[in-house]
C-alpha cells in the first residue's frame, strides 16, 4: 500500500546526503579566508551558529557584521564572491579527496528506491557545482544518473526558507 502512495524521494544534499556541513563547507571557508591573508577562522560551534544564514556569500556577510564590522574595503562585496568562489573550489578538493563522506546508509536508500520504481530528485539551495561534485564523487557509478532532476540555488535563488527550490 505504501509503495501505491509513494511515487517519489525528494533528497536534500547539506547534512542529508553527506555531512557537508562540518566536514566540507566549514573547512573550505577556513582554507578561502587563509588564502586571502584573512585571520578569520570558523570553529565548529561558530560554525553551527553561522548557519541559521542561508547561503554561503549571505553567511559571510553576517559573520563580517557581526565579528568584523571595521572590515569595510571599498570592494567588500567582490572580496565576498571572490571567497565564496575559493570555498567552492576547496569544497571540491575535499570531496573529491573523500574528506566528505556520504552518511550512512544512503547508497543503499537509493538503491532500493530505484529498484522499487520510484522517482528521485534533489532539492537544495547550494550550488549545481557542489551537488555534481558530490555524486560524481561519492556516488557508486551504477547510481550517478539517479537523479532525474537537480534543483539548486542557481534555479531558485531565493534561499531558505522560501519555498522555491
Amino acid at each position: 500500500m505504501l509503495r501505491a502512495m509513494l511515487q517519489a524521494l525528494i533528497f536534500d544534499v547539506d547534512g542529508t546526503l553527506a555531512d557537508t556541513e562540518r566536514d566540507g563547507h566549514r573547512p573550505a571557508f577556513n582554507a578561502a579566508f587563509a588564502e586571502a591573508g584573512l585571520d578569520w577562522h570558523w570553529d565548529e560551534a561558530l560554525y553551527g551558529d553561522l548557519l541559521a544564514v542561508t547561503g554561503g556569500k549571505e553567511r559571510i556577510a553576517h559573520y563580517v557584521n557581526r565579528f568584523h564590522p571595521d572590515w569595510s574595503p571599498p570592494d567588500a562585496n567582490a572580496i565576498v564572491a571572490r571567497l565564496h568562489k575559493a570555498k567552492t573550489a576547496y569544497f571540491e578538493e575535499l570531496v573529491a579527496a573523500g574528506v566528505v563522506p556520504l552518511r550512512p546508509g544512503i547508497v543503499r536508500l537509493i538503491r532500493e528506491a530505484k529498484a522499487a520504481g520510484l522517482r528521485l530528485a534533489i532539492a537544495t539551495t547550494t550550488s549545481k557545482v557542489n551537488v555534481v561534485a558530490l555524486i560524481e564523487h561519492m556516488l557508486p557509478p551504477d547510481l550517478k544518473t539517479a537523479f532525474e532532476i537537480l534543483g539548486t540555488a542557481e534555479e531558485a535563488p531565493i534561499h531558505k526558507p522560501a519555498p522555491d527550490v
